[in-house]
């Protein structure tokens, strides 16, 4: 029986923090009903990031792999998308290409993933690897502008990237059309989210939680055990990067476009600030923290690229010098020891 001290944690999980769950679904849930449209699809932009960062956490966080191939999976699945939404139409044919370009980016991980576990592919070898394979996709697509590089209809057009596809959509009353622009995607990335939060919750509390956590802090003991420690790692691996591929997709159905430049160095290397600074032992952290990390680098790119790049850089220098564990993990306990100090305190008074 496999017993551990430091088994996965959430930030919270009494009565306070599951009031404050629902008093925050309930405010983003009535948000578009007063604010201007504009921001509420800025809004649903920023939401579609955090399924990358929370597969991030999943695998770095409580797995102990560190993946730079985020924004690769992304890519697989974005153009993937693309191609499919381009050459079979809209309607619910969207959603089909939606999940088929998940599922093209689960297998593109399965594979990937069982050459570098069963390879005995570690550590920082890991992450090089992941960044390799990265930067490999993002070049061959940015050399893909002429004419003979296309699939049926869809042209990947290089650096110009590939564009022309429908947003997800399905038929609606009256023979009109659904389309998930704006407040109906916002409100879909809403769904989406707390679905897959709270089935991450769930894997995280179970059985298989407890052996990956295990595993992150010893391999060998946790195969001494008896636990098929590749299997467990793959199998982390293809869940955190089909996540990645679910944002590959919402981004490109929020844009109608998908880049090279979304996949490259500066945008692989994203993820693992976001989730390095939230908290990556904590997929509430990581959830609260991307999310907000996204709307103040937004804020700061429309005034300067490269201050947000510079600050970027500065948080995740700081984060490994002053708060390894994360900023808003930290934050989060420091807050849950005064919250629960503070009632005792006056009952003693």
């Amino acid at each position: 029986m496999l017993r551990l001290v430091n088994g996965p944690q959430t930030v919270g999980n009494g009565p306070a923090f599951w009031i404050t769950f629902l008093v925050v679904l309930a405010g983003a849930l009535i948000y578009p009903s007063f604010a201007d449209p504009y921001d509420v699809g800025n809004f649903a932009y920023f939401l579609l990031w955090v399924f990358m960062a929370l597969g991030l956490c999943l695998m770095w966080g409580y797995c102990g792999m560190l993946s730079f191939g985020q924004t690769f999976f992304f890519g697989i699945a974005g153009y993937s998308y693309g191609v499919l939404a381009i050459n079979f139409g809209g309607g619910t044919m969207t959603f089909a290409a939606l999940a088929i370009a998940v599922i093209l980016a689960a297998v593109a991980a399965a594979i990937l993933g069982y050459f570098m576990i069963w390879g005995r592919v570690g550590g920082v070898f890991f992450g090089i690897v992941t960044l390799s394979a990265t930067l490999v996709l993002a070049f061959f697509l940015g050399q893909t502008a002429g004419p003979e590089w296309r699939i049926g209809e869809a042209r990947l057009n290089g650096f110009n990237g590939m564009k022309g596809m429908d947003p997800l959509n399905i038929p609606w009353f009256d023979d009109e059309t659904l389309y998930f622009e704006g407040p109906s995607l916002y409100y879909l990335a809403i769904g989406m989210i707390v679905l897959v939060y709270m089935g991450l919750r769930m894997l995280l509390n179970s059985r298989f939680g407890n052996v990956i956590v295990a595993i992150r802090e010893d391999p060998q003991r946790a195969e001494l055990l008896g636990y098929d420690v590749r299997k467990y790692q793959l199998v982390t691996f293809v869940i955190g990067s089909a996540l990645a591929g679910l944002s590959g997709v919402l981004y490109t159905s929020w844009g109608q476009f998908i880049t090279p430049s979304s996949i490259g160095l500066p945008a692989a290397a994203m993820p693992i600030v976001w989730v390095a600074f939230s908290g990556r032992g904590d997929i509430t952290a990581t959830m609260v923290g991307s999310f907000l990390i996204l709307v103040a680098f937004q804020t700061i790119i429309v005034h300067s690229q490269q201050a947000a790049l510079i600050l970027m850089g500065a948080m995740l220098l700081v984060t490994v010098m002053v708060a390894p564990q994360g900023f808003v993990l930290g934050i989060a306990r420091v807050a849950g020891r005064l919250f629960r100090r503070g009632p005792r305190e006056g009952a003693e008074g």
